[in-house]
Parts: C-alpha cells; sequence; structure tokens
C-alpha cells in the first residue's frame, strides 16, 4: 500500500465539513435562545438578558458569514476548525458567566467542542482545545455573575460543591475526549484499510482479466488481418514474379501470416485458460500460491495431511490467491530456515495450514493481529510497512467463506501458525 495515498487519505478524513459545524452552532443557537426565553419570560428570573442575545448574535452572524462566504462542500483545514470551536466555547463561556458560571447546569456543555474535535481533529488540536476549556472552567468557577434567581434572593451554592462540578466537567472532558478520539481513530484506520483492501482487489481482479482481454484483441484484429492477406495474395498474383516489389510484397505476404499465427496462439492461451484456469485442483492452487516465494533462501515444504472424496476444484478468486499469498509469503519472512504448507479436505471442509520456524507471534501482537495497522516489524526491517498485508489477507480470505485462526506453534519458541478453514461448498462455488 502506498503510504502517500494513506496519508492523504489520513489528511482528509481530519478535515470537518462547514456544513456540519455550521448546523451545530444553528442547533447550538436555538437552544440558547429557549433557554434564554424560557428563564425571562416564564420564571422570570432578573439577568442581563440583552448582553446574552448580543452573544447569541454574534454566533448567528458568524454561522451566517460562513454560510455566504465558502460552498456547501467545503472543509475546513485543522486551524481553521479549532478557531471556530474555540469561537463557541468562548461565546458558551460568556454567556456562563452572566448566568453563575459553573453554578449553571448547562456548564457540562463546555466539553462538546471538544467531543466534536476529537471525532474529526488531530490529537493535539483537541488537547489544546481541552486546555482551554479547563482554562475556561477554572475561571468561571472563580469569576462570575450570581446565578438568576427570584427576586430578591441570592442564590449561592458552597465553593466546594462548586469545586465538585469542576471536577465532574474535568473528568468528564478527559474520559469523552479520549474515549472518542479512539473510537474515531480506529474507525479511520479501518476506512482506510479497507480502501487498500478494495484497491488490492481491483488489480488481482484487472490481471485476472488480462487473458479475456488478450482474446477480444486477437478476435478484432482477426478480421481486418485477414482483408490484408487477401489483398497482398490478390497483388502477389498481378505482378509478374520479376517484379522489383515481388520480393516486398511477398514479406508482407509472410509477415501478415505470422501475425495471424500470433493471434490464433492468443486465442488459443485465451480459450484453454478460460477453461482450465478458471478452476483449478486445490494442489495446483497452492503451488501457484508458493511459487514466487521459493527461491528467497527458506525452504518451503508442501504436504497433504490427507482427504475424503476427490480433491476440491476451486474457482480461481484473486482475493483468495492474494490472501493465501500473503500468509505464505509472512511465514517466508519470518522463518529461520524453513517453512510449511499442509492441506487437506474432508467431504465437508478445506482446511490449510501454514507454519514457520521463526520466533512466533509476541503476545500483544496475537491479541490484535489482523487488526490494520498491526505490524511486528521494525521501520528498518526488510520488508517492514504498514501492518496492512495480515489485515488486507484475512479480510479478502473471510470474504471468499474461510475461518482464520492465529496461533503459536505447541512448542514455545518454534514459530507461528495459521489454519484457514473453507466450508468445501464455500472454496468450491467461489466467484471470482
Amino acid at each position: 500500500m502506498n503510504p502517500d495515498f494513506n496519508n492523504r487519505a489520513s489528511y482528509l478524513s481530519r478535515r470537518l465539513r462547514l456544513t456540519t459545524l455550521v448546523r451545530l452552532r444553528w442547533l447550538a443557537i436555538a437552544g440558547q435562545t429557549a433557554a434564554i426565553l424560557f428563564v425571562m419570560l416564564y420564571l422570570q428570573f432578573p439577568f442581563p438578558v440583552s448582553v446574552c442575545f448580543v452573544l447569541i448574535a454574534a454566533s448567528a452572524w458568524l454561522n451566517l458569514f460562513l454560510s455566504f462566504r465558502y460552498p456547501v462542500n467545503h472543509r475546513l483545514e485543522p486551524g481553521a476548525a479549532i478557531t471556530v470551536l474555540a469561537f463557541d466555547l468562548f461565546q458558551l463561556a460568556g454567556l456562563l458567566y452572566l448566568t453563575g458560571g459553573l453554578q449553571n447546569p448547562f456548564a457540562v456543555l463546555m466539553i462538546v467542542p471538544v467531543i466534536i474535535s476529537a471525532t474529526s481533529l488531530p490529537g493535539r488540536s483537541t488537547m489544546a482545545l481541552g486546555v482551554f476549556v479547563i482554562v475556561c472552567t477554572t475561571l468561571l468557577a472563580i469569576e462570575h455573575r450570581p446565578l438568576p434567581w427570584y427576586p430578591g434572593v441570592e442564590m449561592t451554592l458552597p465553593f466546594l460543591l462548586v469545586a465538585g462540578v469542576w471536577c465532574a466537567i474535568v473528568s468528564a472532558l478527559v474520559f469523552t475526549g479520549v474515549h472518542v478520539y479512539r473510537v474515531a481513530e480506529e474507525a479511520r484506520l479501518l476506512a482506510d484499510a479497507l480502501t487498500a483492501t478494495e484497491l488490492i482487489l481491483q488489480r488481482e481482479q484487472h490481471l485476472s482479466a488480462l487473458d479475456g482481454l488478450a482474446a477480444a484483441a486477437a478476435h478484432e484484429l482477426g478480421t481486418p488481418l485477414a482483408t490484408i492477406a487477401l489483398v497482398v495474395k490478390e497483388m502477389q498474383r498481378a505482378l509478374p514474379k520479376d517484379d522489383r516489389m515481388a520480393d516486398d510484397v511477398e514479406l508482407l505476404r509472410s509477415q501478415a501470416q505470422r501475425c495471424r499465427e500470433i493471434l490464433q496462439r492468443l486465442t488459443s492461451l485465451s480459450s484453454e485458460g478460460e477453461e482450465h484456469m478458471s478452476r483449478l485442483p486445490l494442489s495446483s492452487l497452492i503451488e501457484e500460491v508458493i511459487a514466487p516465494h521459493r527461491n528467497f533462501g527458506i525452504v518451503i515444504d508442501v504436504r497433504k495431511t490427507g482427504g475424503e472424496g476427490p480433491e476440491p476444484v476451486a474457482r480461481r478468486n484473486p482475493g483468495v490467491i492474494y490472501g493465501l499469498g500473503n500468509l505464505i509469503e509472512n511465514a517466508v519472512d519470518f522463518a529461520r530456515v524453513r517453512a510449511s504448507v499442509a492441506w487437506g479436505w474432508t467431504d465437508s471442509t478445506v482446511e490449510i495450514i501454514i507454519l514457520d520456524d521463526g520466533k512466533g507471534f509476541t503476545p500483544d501482537i496475537l491479541d490484535r493481529i489482523g487488526e490494520p495497522y498491526t505490524t511486528s516489524r521494525e521501520a528498518s526491517q526488510n520488508g517492514g510497512g504498514l501492518g496492512l498485508g495480515l489485515f488486507i489477507a484475512k479480510t479478502l480470505l473471510e470474504r471468499s467463506g474461510a475461518q482464520i485462526s492465529f496461533h503459536n506453534r505447541s512448542d514455545p519458541g518454534q514459530g507461528a501458525e495459521i489454519r484457514v478453514i473453507w466450508p468445501r461448498a464455500a472454496l468450491e462455488g467461489n466467484i471470482a
């Protein structure tokens, strides 16, 4: 997988759509306006209503400016998104300052911009926004206007309770922010890995379709080439044998005949491949997968463990070929001297076991194996990469109906063991 592709995909996934922020802000404006009108008209608590409406109007003005200034599908750079979210925090902090600070029950909404940031923006930006929230809540705990209450009665909560509210907001901020960031990050990694899987599968399917393209080319070129051969034959008959153009016409006829023979071979290869390469015995499938990895200084043993009934004949599936090839490539990469592939079948299942004599899976890798971007290779190690290989192989093989399990061999330090088991009907009925 190309690292530049992953970097660009990750970059695009971390840019918030402006429309999302605008709609969320309209929702916040409606909620703030409803809360102020309820307290002013129904509860009739005295508080600086006009200043509160000025802050709400500033938020609405920003929404209108952004809506008219940028197109609907515009995505904000991380810096611009953080600036807009910081404005929302500042506006909300201003409203809370005018209405009791942390004594106001709506103070918990201070963590909302951080949660929005955690879903799409880089970790550093989210941390910076979280620090800004902590600073604002600390100032609101110390300095604020009185909490709106009945006329003539001052509602003042004990400082210890206010400190408890501060601790609750900060705790919720840290826990929720970290949790949402991790969930969103895993979703981004999974989406990028699945995109890589689809690209790999498309490439394999493209390679498998080349024989069909060769047949189509041979068929399309056959008619004009036959016409050329016929014209050349007529010219050869019309020209005297001692004419100076006779040799050139004879050369043209021989080259046209050569082209027809080449096209016939292409058609023959394509028809043969369509018949015997679209379906192949399990032993041929395994040999085809193993062949590219035999010349790397590692001995690859192949053995049949047994079979009940006739040998399975599977349809050629690019996903299965790529997935098994990747597993065998990993076994060869990590083996010290020898790797082995054992295969067998019953009336209902087909099993392939891939073994190596390397160090095996470490406990932390074994717990997370098959997840995207999980690798035990060092960056400097030959073949080291992004850790997508096993994920792609596992995804493609499971798509074909296989169940895959990863283990260390029974003797500690004797290498890794991978078992791939298909229902026989699924393997024989795979559609490429």
